[in-house]
């Protein structure tokens, strides 16, 4: 028999078959009782519901190398995940929200918008996993962009654009997200339906055909990476006519999409000038995506008052970290803000970091670590790092 340590808040707005239990400081707990507070056998995020909020799910480690083999992760949590040979992800609310439009909008309709937002380590990216993975599951075209924010700061090379004049290609990233595209959707991408609508000539003996595979164009970006810029801008067109047809449906998913509107940049000319994200052709596809003009899909971004080379922003609002070009951009959306944790979930990960032996238990630890962390998962994290 365990003894639990800590008293748990239990809200009064929590269901009434809610899977976590009020414990008490003099309450005998099994542990087979224990682990069925933080976690959840339910590996299927599309039958997540109020019920598992605050519980661990586990991510089989095929599923992971597919949808985050190439990035996706905050490596302070990737950390984490090698400590403990596993990867869990807590059933929060915001990712649940998102997962119950995904679940009941019309996709005959313009595509929804969806921005998660808050204060910094809040959990934007990992919510966004969340959903990634409810995408995975439900068969949509993945459209994913781990942080957009590396691009505009530390770009791996830089090149004038053959084809747009005034406009600079960041050809070997470009070549990375379509390595990562293709690996995202290696199923859905053997469907023979997903083919291109035109003829695209790349040189005069360089032509990919009318009725080719969309793989066929992504392996050309990949293969061929001088073209890799205008490839990804081509690949958000077909995407967006075969949502339009009926082929099939895509889910963006863009982290720090506020990179891409703000004027200051890491990425230099030849001459040393600074490119606007405007003017850089990789984000071309990306914006084109984030419209409400086509059909069978939805975008979720998450904004971050880390992205930009000026440092921290001072806000954590989506208005004020897109400034005016990027919320019209995306205006209408709905809104999902990505809290501190509450005590509940502070519980459930203190359960988990004792049931893998990572934080050793005494009277008051919970407490005083939400206390400290004020509930912000990061710092938890940093508390809980090794030494």
């Amino acid at each position: 028999m365990l003894k639990a340590t800590t008293d748990i808040l239990l809200r009064s707005t929590l269901p009434k078959n809610a899977a976590f239990r009020l414990l008490t400081v003099t309450a005998d707990v099994k542990p087979e009782e224990r682990l069925q507070i933080f976690r959840t056998q339910e590996s299927d995020p599309t039958k997540h519901t109020i019920d598992h909020l605050a519980q661990f799910y586990t991510l089989p480690p095929e599923e992971k190398k597919v949808i985050f083999f190439h990035g996706g992760l905050p490596q302070t949590f990737e950390r984490h995940v090698k400590t403990f040979n596993e990867t869990c992800f807590m059933v929060r609310e915001p990712s649940i929200e998102v997962i119950n439009y995904l679940n009941s909008i019309d996709y005959n309709k313009p595509a929804v918008r969806f921005v998660l937002y808050g204060k910094v380590g809040n959990g934007k990216s990992l919510s966004l996993a969340h959903i990634l993975h409810y995408a995975y599951k439900n068969n949509f075209l993945i459209v994913h962009v781990p942080w957009a924010s590396k691009w505009m700061n530390k770009p791996k090379e830089v090149t004038m654009s053959e084809t747009k004049e005034g406009f600079v290609d960041l050809n070997i990233d470009a070549a990375s997200w379509l390595l990562h595209f293709k690996t995202q959707n290696a199923e859905l991408l053997k469907n023979p339906n997903l083919k291109i609508s035109r003829d695209i000539e790349w040189t005069k003996r360089e032509i990919t055909a009318e009725g080719s595979s969309l793989v066929e164009l992504v392996e050309h970006g990949i293969n061929r990476v001088r073209f890799a810029s205008n490839c990804v801008t081509i690949l958000a067109e077909e995407i967006k006519l075969l949502c339009n047809s009926g082929v099939c449906k895509a889910l963006v998913a863009i982290d720090g999409f506020n990179s891409m509107f703000y004027p200051k940049t890491r990425v230099l000319t030849e001459k040393k000038e600074i490119v606007p994200p405007n003017r850089i052709t990789l984000n071309e596809g990306f914006l084109n995506l984030s419209k409400f003009d086509w059909k069978n899909g939805a975008v979720v971004v998450t904004v971050d008052q880390l992205v930009g080379a000026q440092g921290v922003h001072t806000s954590h609002f989506p208005r004020l970290l897109l400034g005016k070009t990027g919320f019209e951009c995306l205006d209408p959306f709905v809104p999902i803000e990505v809290k501190n944790f509450s005590r509940k979930e502070h519980q459930s990960i203190m359960e988990y970091f004792k049931e893998r032996r990572w934080v050793q238990d005494y009277p008051g630890l919970d407490d005083e670590l939400y206390f400290l962390t004020a509930g912000n998962p990061y710092k938890l994290l940093e508390y809980c790092r090794s030494l």
